[in-house]
């Protein structure tokens, strides 16, 4: 005998039944994400990609070219064809004497760390230190991470296909990212859809200027002590510089690493070389904080140098060097949600 639900209970029936689908939808997309995870780390990465170049694009469209705006597919050649052009001379002219500098370090510093050894135990500081054993340690982590280093590149090539991949999909989502962006914002009720549609833009913005300003950062630090390390004839100063510009990009622990090792490279000559090697580097740190930081990411994220260490840490363990790639955009993406969505305005401490 079927009962006649009244249409509150057919209503609370319904919602009931929407949640049990929504809830099971949840699931199978999980899964279908965790499946894919490689597919879904490539889009993740084209887009975010794509979000950071959309303005470089707009930027070209406003320009006159020949006495004529470019269309937006235009734009987006001219943008590519740029980029590819400056990724090839640095493949083509910069990186091959890097790695050489890096091949002659790895052979020769394992050789040269007991001559270190030999002048530091000529201070007072250190002759009660064990430094035989520290120098024995060295050596076989500086060989093994340097070999590590040179044996990965083939294995980096034979991901070409995958970057290929995400260069197509992020034209694409320069080309077509708005209509994808618009339908999803219409999977949202209007009010809320507003909300987020302002949330997103906002961190889009924040993204943006955040990794322009900080790749501006990474290059002036890395000319910069090229240039010093040369003048001052430091060995392997194209490997040093090349290195001080990459760990730029990790707050106040990128720059005391690299410069370590800069300056126990430099020891291996003299002592006044070393001590000329920090000495530009302090000063430069104070330049960068003084002039460079307040006017480069000026409109940029405020990110602690906590939260950025921590993401670098969680995406080089989820995914490599991609994974430390897009770590801090990500950073950048949560921080702007959990301030639209957590952060309660009204606490005290907010």
């Amino acid at each position: 005998m079927d009962i006649e639900l009244t249409p509150e209970q057919r209503s609370a029936r319904d919602i009931v039944r929407g949640h049990i689908v929504f809830t099971f939808g949840i699931v199978l997309l999980l899964l279908l994400a965790w499946l894919l995870v490689k597919e879904v780390l490539i889009i993740y990465v084209s887009a975010l990609f794509a979000v950071v170049l959309t303005p470089a694009v707009t930027r070209i469209r406003s320009k006159k070219i020949l006495g004529h705006y470019l269309s937006r597919p235009a734009a987006i050649i001219l943008l590519v064809v740029s980029v590819l052009v400056v990724v090839g001379a640095f493949f083509t002219v910069g990186l091959p004497p890097v790695l050489h500098d890096l091949n002659e370090f790895s052979t020769e510093l394992p050789t040269r760390i007991p001559q270190i050894v030999n002048r530091l135990d000529q201070l007072p500081i250190t002759k009660h230190l064990n430094l035989n054993a520290v120098a024995q340690e060295a050596q076989g982590t500086v060989t093994s991470t340097a070999s590590y280093l040179l044996g990965s590149l083939p294995n980096w090539i034979t991901h070409l296909f995958d970057i290929l991949t995400a260069v197509f999909l992020c034209i694409y989502f320069m080309l077509e990212g708005e209509h994808a962006y618009l339908f999803f914002l219409s999977l949202f009720p209007p009010a809320p859809r507003h909300r987020l549609d302002v949330t997103l833009r906002r961190a889009e913005h924040r993204i943006s200027k955040w990794l322009v300003g900080q790749g501006l950062l990474m290059l002036i630090l890395g000319v910069c002590s090229t240039i010093a390390f040369g003048l001052l004839k430091v060995r392997y100063f194209l490997l040093l510089g090349f290195l001080m510009g990459l760990f730029n990009i990790i707050p106040i622990a990128g720059g005391v690493f690299t410069i370590a090792l800069a300056a126990i490279v430099a020891a291996l000559d003299s002592w006044t070389k070393m001590f000329a090697v920090i000495g530009f580097y302090l000063v430069y740190v104070n330049i960068e904080n003084a002039f460079l930081t307040p006017r480069i990411m000026r409109s940029s994220v405020d990110l602690m140098g906590l939260t950025i260490l921590i993401a670098l840490l969680c995406g080089t363990a989820l995914a490599g060097i991609v994974g430390a790639l897009v770590a801090v955009p990500t950073a950048v993406l949560v921080a702007v949600l959990l301030d639209e969505y957590a952060v309660r305005k009204d606490h005290p401490l907010a």
